[in-house]
């Protein structure tokens, strides 16, 4: 059991929920190592939610708010770390959800499904045809869910299906803790934080955010007066910073 004042109680309960997930079938063995990569960046950002990526949030928010179809596609470590967040995010944002993978089985389908829909998601379930200009498993999407989307969150994605996706006119929002990634770099919008962290600060700007305010952030990025380079650039000045500040702290103890 983890005890509740452990320094870093999130952090080890979201690395126990990747473990469990793991053994019961829903997180792929490969998505563990991926976990552990993530929370590595996560360190140097100073496992905070930063001024940069709290904007491509609220940005994020506006586009989910005024996009025609919104899907947030889901994976086995998406639902293992957040299966209870999505409800929510569900409902303020009126997003399709549908489960995608990369090491795809019916069975691992079914379960984080399960899973979903045991915390209230409505799981979009239309046809599944091979749809993405893609060699392995993630081509496979439903036509009516991410096929027909134009704004969709890919959280902890893969490189090149986030490529295929933007080829496709789609703006793909990204929540990844490297900002030097494949996928920050090719995504429409990149949000460099934990995933727990984002979704709920989406969920909340979906929420708190004017209609004014919405309709700025949209067109400032439509715009390209709020760029994804600019955010990357952000977050990589951010991690510098942050190791600046623990070399400082470092030399005066």
């Amino acid at each position: 059991m983890i005890p509740k004042d452990h320094p870093r109680y999130h952090s080890l309960v979201r690395r126990e929920n990747i473990a469990n997930a793991a053994l019961a079938g829903i997180v792929a063995m490969e998505g563990v190592g991926a976990h552990g990569r993530g929370e590595a960046f996560d360190y140097l950002i100073g496992e905070k939610t930063t001024k940069s990526a709290e904007l491509a949030e609220k940005t994020a928010a506006a586009l989910f708010l005024t996009a025609k179809k919104p899907v947030l596609s889901v994976n086995g470590n998406t639902a293992a770390l957040a299966a209870d967040l999505i409800k929510d995010f569900q409902q303020a944002t009126g997003a399709l959800v549908e489960v995608n993978l990369f090491h795809r089985t019916e069975e691992r389908i079914e379960k984080i499904t399960r899973l979903l829909e045991e915390k209230g998601v409505l799981v979009h379930k239309g046809e599944i045809k091979r749809l993405l200009p893609l060699s392995h498993d993630r081509a496979l999407c439903s036509v009516d869910g991410i096929y027909s989307s134009d704004v969709i969150l890919v959280p902890l994605e893969d490189g090149d299906r986030c490529e295929a996706l933007v080829s496709m006119g789609k703006t793909v929002i990204a929540i990844d803790l490297n900002p030097l990634s494949r996928t920050a770099k090719t995504a429409s919008l990149t949000i460099v934080d934990e995933l727990t962290r984002a979704l709920l600060t989406i969920t909340n700007a979906c929420k708190s955010l004017g209609e004014d305010e919405i309709n700025r952030l949209a067109c400032d990025f439509s715009d390209k007066k709020i760029q994804n380079k600019d955010i990357l650039d952000n977050a990589v000045k951010d991690i510098l910073e942050n190791l600046s500040d623990a070399l400082d702290r470092k030399v005066q103890a």
